[in-house]
């Protein structure tokens, strides 16, 4: 039906859907989401309850070792913990007492405000893969990364609408020597992306550099009273904090800028098989990273992070998509929830070689629960491939695509005048169709979330078009994506600083490979 068959206002109305759909697509980045949908409670109240009180047991009676770091033992120490050696025991309560001054929620500022996000609450903020020392594509197959492959990545994860966080080391450029690659990634981050990004946490020094370059492209009074910067601190589990992360830790808590707490898990060998133990361990882990964090600084804003995943019982291989770590990504939402922090978990995980079938259904089935669970931040939501080992390119843009669903199923039902749709039943009778009435002329720009990647022609269109799968596309995009990438303006004077620190310190030191 077109306009002239309509009256003013139906007319009206349509215009203005089309021209906001329009606007839509024309938009650089679509805002983080905000969902609209309950959570997934799994846990009652005594479940809580009981996992709670045997973290606590944990951290009472088996402790957590801080190693090879006195600056954690004396300030656990003097704020009440059991110190033999480097194991640290909390007693009951004390742990959660001091994570107490740990804000709920903060905004990581980009240096476009624009792309600034908030973390926490009901908002959820994808990043992208994290960690691979090898990249993948259907031209060139397996290979270690390079830092022209992490540029790269760094630009697909700007150019890619669904895609709110520039990450932290999307691939692992080992071209470059260890102790000064970190200054080219960060810099790639600030230089290639203008949304918010990941520090280096591989040594101190390092996580200070981020710190140093963070006051340079954004002032240093600006980066005294806010958070430019959410870097991710692992524990060694099982229940070790070593002396590389507590530094880095330490260096960004002191500036006020974030961490994310994370126990990295492969239940069975990191962890007890089961659900609730796990679940166990990862509070306790939490809990002691969390509470040295307010220590060094009360306030400094960090998240409750954690990944988990099982393992194959049979070959002690990893794996990814299973039942058992969906539910200990829901169990863990909850626990973070009582924590009053922040939660990060999942991602697009599979343990896959290559993009393929097994690859979506893993990733599909941690994506899905990593919304439903409540994540705030969430690291590997597009790219991760073989177990973490490879950031793939045809992946990222194949995760990216799902990331946008997302979005959708993240509203929630519409139940505006709008969304109930009553006009199209009083214009179509029984037995007629909507395709032309108003209702559906005005909203199908926007009815439906039209995927990038899949196809949904007609078999005879497919055949004539190459007869191409999902990563044959998909590798046609992420190439037309880079040749349209543009740069996001940057001040020529703080480029400049930016390099010239670059520079300086590189030239301070010989290479090194580790």
């Amino acid at each position: 039906m077109n306009d002239e068959a309509q009256s003013p206002r139906e007319a009206r109305r349509g215009r203005e859907a089309r021209r906001a759909a329009r606007a839509q697509r024309a938009a650089v980045s679509v805002p983080y989401i905000s969902r609209n949908i309950p959570v997934a409670d799994i846990l009652s109240a005594e479940g809580l309850e009981i996992i709670e009180r045997n973290a606590e047991t944990i951290l009472a009676e088996v402790g957590i070792e801080f190693r090879d770091y006195p600056t954690a033992l004396k300030l656990l120490k003097d704020a009440g913990c059991d110190i033999q050696g480097e194991r640290v025991r909390f007693p009951r309560g004390l742990a959660r007492k001091l994570i107490a001054t740990a804000p709920s929620d903060y905004v990581q500022h980009a240096r476009n405000p624009e792309r600034s996000v908030h973390i926490g609450g009901k908002d959820t903020v994808f990043a992208p893969v994290y960690g691979s020392p090898f990249v993948h594509d259907l031209d060139k197959g397996r290979r270690y990364g390079t830092i022209e492959d992490f540029q790269n990545f760094v630009k697909l994860a700007y150019a890619s609408p669904f895609m709110h966080h520039s990450g932290g080391t999307v691939c692992e450029p080992v071209d470059l020597p260890v102790n000064k690659r970190h200054l080219e990634m960060v810099y790639a981050h600030m230089r290639y992306s203008d949304k918010a990004y990941m520090g280096s946490v591989t040594h101190p020094d390092r996580a200070q550099d981020t710190v140093n370059l963070s006051k340079i492209l954004f002032g240093e009074e600006f980066v005294a009273n806010n958070t430019v910067c959410t870097s991710l601190i692992n524990a060694n589990s099982p229940m070790v904090w070593d002396n590389t992360m507590l530094g880095a830790a330490e260096v960004y808590a002191r500036d006020n800028q974030a961490t994310i707490i994370t126990p990295f898990i492969l239940s069975g060998a990191m962890s007890p098989v089961t659900v609730a133990g796990t679940l166990a361990q990862v509070l306790a882990e939490v809990l002691a990273g969390v509470s040295f964090t307010q220590l060094v600084r009360p306030g400094a804003p960090v998240i409750f992070g954690t990944f988990v995943s099982t393992l194959s019982m049979q070959s002690g291989a990893p794996t990814f998509g299973t039942p058992e770590a969906a539910l200990a990504i829901y169990g863990a939402g909850q626990l973070a929830r009582r924590c009053n922090l922040p939660f990060r978990t999942g991602g697009s995980l599979c343990a896959s070689k290559i993009p393929d079938a097994q690859a979506a259904y893993e990733s599909a089935q941690t994506l899905v629960p990593t919304l439903h669970a409540g994540a705030n931040f969430v690291l590997h939501a597009a790219g991760w491939m073989e177990g973490g080992l490879a950031s793939s390119y045809e992946k990222f843009v194949m995760d990216c695509d799902q990331l946008g669903m997302m979005h959708v199923l993240a509203k929630g039902i519409d139940l505006s005048e709008n969304g109930q749709g009553m006009e199209a039943f009083r214009e179509v009778p029984p037995g007629g169709h909507f395709l032309g009435c108003a209702h559906t002329q005005a909203n199908f720009e926007t009815a439906f979330y039209r995927s990038s990647v899949a196809d949904n022609n007609s078999v005879e269109q497919w055949e004539a078009e190459g007869r191409l799968d999902a990563p044959q596309r998909a590798n046609a995009l992420w190439k037309k994506m880079l040749a349209e990438y543009e740069a996001p303006p940057i001040d020529p004077g703080v480029d400049e600083a930016l390099r010239d620190y670059i520079e300086r310190k590189k030239a301070s030191m010989p290479d090194a490979t580790h």
